[in-house]
């Protein structure tokens, strides 16, 4: 629940109201590459491999008919045993992405979207109004917020086959 200062120049100081305390809100999402769709999980304690694990449940179970490939990074309650034993049970294709790579995975881009839309320059005054803003940020992406998205989360990505230097 920090500031995000949306400008950082200005002709007078202005002092940004901030909350006291440290409170989590984390948001472990799904989008779906071409109806730019999510499905979340949410919590407010920490994202482990159980939370990976539910959230793969909830994508089996909306994605039922599909071919389901998930991206992911390298993070150690995404590569677990348990997680990657727990997409094959579900038959679900699991794609690591290479290290330090995070801008390969369209969820990144989305969450910076996010930040843009609820956080930057915004206070808000409790915890829910907090987490209602980033929700309803969230719950927009196939909706309202389509268009604006359709640039930033597209599938062409550059390749060093044939780049010209």
């Amino acid at each position: 629940m920090q500031p995000f200062l949306g400008y950082l120049w200005c002709f007078f100081r202005q002092f940004i109201q901030a909350p006291s305390g440290r409170k989590r809100f984390n948001v472990l999402g799904a989008l779906h590459a071409t109806t730019l769709e999510v499905v979340t999980f949410t919590n407010d304690t920490y994202i482990n491999s159980r939370s990976v694990a539910r959230l793969m449940c909830k994508i089996a179970v909306e994605f039922s008919d599909l071919p389901i490939s998930l991206v992911m990074d390298n993070a150690s309650y995404q590569r677990c045993y348990f997680v990657r034993d727990l997409a094959t049970a579900l038959g679900i294709e699991i794609i690591f992405l290479p290290p330090y790579s995070p801008n390969l995975n369209l969820i990144e881009r989305l969450w910076k979207f996010v930040k843009k839309k609820a956080l930057y320059s915004e206070y808000y005054e409790t915890f829910p109004d907090f987490t209602q803003a980033i929700s309803d940020c969230i719950a927009n992406t196939h909706g309202s917020y389509k268009k604006e998205l359709s640039s930033l989360l597209t599938l062409n990505f550059q390749t060093f086959e044939n780049v010209n230097l």
